[in-house]
């Protein structure tokens, strides 16, 4: 009889869990398909009835106006992003993985030296203007796309990340490569990363998202508009938009122009998401299993 209780008390638990998990869900969906719905709404019909979970007057006028007036510059803009998130995100990988397995070898002299200058940046920085003063006259990223690239190359925290993970393997493993002839390096191509395709997975996920996402950079030392990147190039068009709609423009400039200013917020926030929403699915228990695993190692 207890057996049963205990049996029966266990699947309301589970039942409630799964309940609590599905609603939760769904208030994480919500503004999604909110976002989705306006974007596909008649701008008028936004105007006058607010945001609404179900498309009014169904169109597709605001994507025609995106794609038609910036169709081509957009289709660049996408290989900009596409390129820099690529690029970046293989030697974002390359750097932080060897600085990475280089501070957990115990051997290494002033590892804990080099690590403590590394943390030390994240609580402290010169600031923007001497940043931006250094990157400009001494490097040369003034509308170049490495400077799309470089600034984002390292995570200190992502450094840590995946030191934990290298610090996990096993000294003996190093100690018997070692034995047979390996150096360091060869120890670190054919030992550390294949033992830590996890890390490799989550820490790539977080710097993809992170080029993919990146404006800032764009903003700070892109003028050519052939190097602007999606999210800049969008966000460009999104300030047009909003200036007329306010009428923030010379007087007569504009005439009787009517804007689509709320859908279009919505559409080009669909646009900016989509190829992220297709591709999280797949990578997404490679990252919830490496945060955890990471969470749970010294």
């Amino acid at each position: 009889m207890m057996g049963t209780n205990r049996l029966v008390g266990d699947k309301l638990v589970i039942s409630l869990a799964y309940c609590l998990i599905g609603l939760f869900a769904l208030v994480c969906l919500y503004p999604l398909i909110l976002t989705l719905s306006v974007s596909f709404s008649a701008e008028q019909e936004v105007t006058r009835n607010g945001y609404s979970i179900l498309p009014q007057s169904p169109t597709i006028d605001t994507y025609k106006y995106i794609f038609v007036n910036s169709g081509a510059k957009i289709l660049k803009s996408y290989g900009v992003t596409i390129f820099i998130t690529v690029v970046g995100t293989i030697s974002a990988l390359l750097i932080t993985s060897m600085i990475s397995f280089a501070i957990s070898i115990k051997k290494l002299r002033y590892r804990n030296i080099i690590a403590f200058i590394s943390n030390f940046t994240i609580i402290f920085s010169a600031g923007l203007i001497p940043w931006y003063m250094v990157s400009v006259n001494y490097y040369g990223l003034k509308n170049s796309i490495l400077a799309l690239i470089i600034p984002s190359v390292f995570s200190v925290w992502n450094m840590f990340l995946m030191r934990t993970f290298f610090a996990s393997i096993s000294p003996s493993m190093y100690e018997a490569a070692e034995i047979d002839g390996a150096n360091y390096f060869t120890i670190y191509v054919k030992i550390a990363l294949p033992l830590s395709k996890t890390a490799l997975l989550t820490v790539g996920l977080m710097y993809a998202l992170n080029y993919w996402n990146d404006w800032w950079n764009a903003l700070i030392f892109i003028n050519e508009k052939d190097l602007f990147p999606l999210q800049y190039y969008l966000y460009s068009i999104l300030s047009n938009v909003n200036a007329i709609s306010s009428g923030r423009i010379p007087t007569g400039a504009s005439g009787s122009i009517t804007l689509p200013a709320e859908t279009v917020k919505m559409a080009v926030t669909v646009i900016t998401i989509g190829p992220i929403i297709f591709l999280y699915p797949y990578i997404q228990k490679y990252f919830v299993h490496g945060i955890m695993a990471g969470a749970i190692k010294e």
